[in-house]
């Protein structure tokens, strides 16, 4: 079996209170639940208005 990277651009809209990284971390760990997902993590935080 061969290990591959995958890069991926999430789009979310959150309220103002709501902390970006927060949500990140979230999405990591739901992913990281996955079996096939051995590790995620943040690389970039662009807020956009």
């Amino acid at each position: 079996m061969k290990r591959v990277d995958l890069y991926l651009k999430v789009t979310v809209e959150i309220d103002e209170e709501e902390k970006p990284e927060r949500v990140a971390r979230e999405i990591c760990r739901q992913l990281e639940k996955m079996y096939v997902v051995r590790s995620a993590e943040l690389s970039n935080t662009v807020v956009r208005e």
